[in-house]
C-alpha cells in the first residue's frame, strides 16, 4: 500500500509543480507583453487561470494528505482516548463519501463543455472542466488511503509529510 500511497503522491506532486511551471511562464509573458517587451499575447490571462483549476484540483489530495488542507481540530484534538482518531476517521469517511459521490456529476459537468471552446486559446472546455473531475478523484483516492491505513493501524490519521512512513 505504501508504494501506491508514494506513486500517487508523486504524480500529483509532478502535475502540481507543472501547473505552478505553466502560471509561472504565463504571467511572465503577460508582464513583458505589458511591457512592451515582447508583443501582448492574448491567451495568457486565460491559460494562468486555467492551470489555476488544475493547481488547485491536483494540490487538494495533496494537501488532504499531508495535512495542510485547512483544517478547525482545536476541541477534536482535545478530547480524550480514542475520540480525536475517531473524528479523523469520520472526517475522512465524510470526505470519501463527498468525494466520491460527485465523480459523476463531475463527469457529467466535463462532458457538457465538449462542445465548447475557451474564446482566447480555443482549447475545448471539457479539458478545463475536468480539472473538478480530477479534484474529486484526488480527493477521493487520498481519503480512501488515508481510510484504509487507519483502520489496518498503520496511520492515526495525523499529518504526514512525504518522508514519513505510514
Amino acid at each position: 500500500m505504501l508504494a501506491v500511497i508514494r506513486a500517487a503522491e508523486g504524480v500529483m506532486r509532478a502535475l502540481t509543480g507543472l501547473s505552478f511551471a505553466v502560471i509561472i511562464i504565463a504571467v511572465m509573458m503577460q508582464l513583458l507583453g505589458r511591457a512592451g517587451w515582447i508583443q501582448a499575447v492574448l491567451w495568457t490571462e486565460e491559460i494562468s487561470r486555467f492551470a489555476l483549476l488544475y493547481l488547485a484540483a491536483f494540490g487538494a489530495g495533496l494537501s488532504l494528505r499531508t495535512g495542510d488542507m485547512v483544517n478547525v481540530d482545536l476541541i477534536a484534538e482535545a478530547l480524550p482516548g480514542v475520540l480525536p482518531w475517531a473524528l479523523r476517521l469520520l472526517g475522512s469517511i465524510a470526505t470519501f463519501g463527498c468525494a466520491a459521490a460527485l465523480v459523476a456529476p463531475s463527469w457529467f459537468f466535463t462532458s457538457i463543455g465538449k462542445r465548447q471552446t475557451a474564446p482566447a486559446s480555443g482549447i475545448r472546455m471539457d479539458l478545463i472542466h475536468a480539472s473538478v473531475l480530477v479534484l474529486m478523484i484526488g480527493l477521493a483516492l487520498f481519503a480512501g488511503l488515508r481510510i484504509i491505513a487507519m483502520l489496518r493501524g498503520t496511520e492515526n490519521g495525523l499529518p504526514h509529510k512525504p518522508e514519513e512512513e505510514v
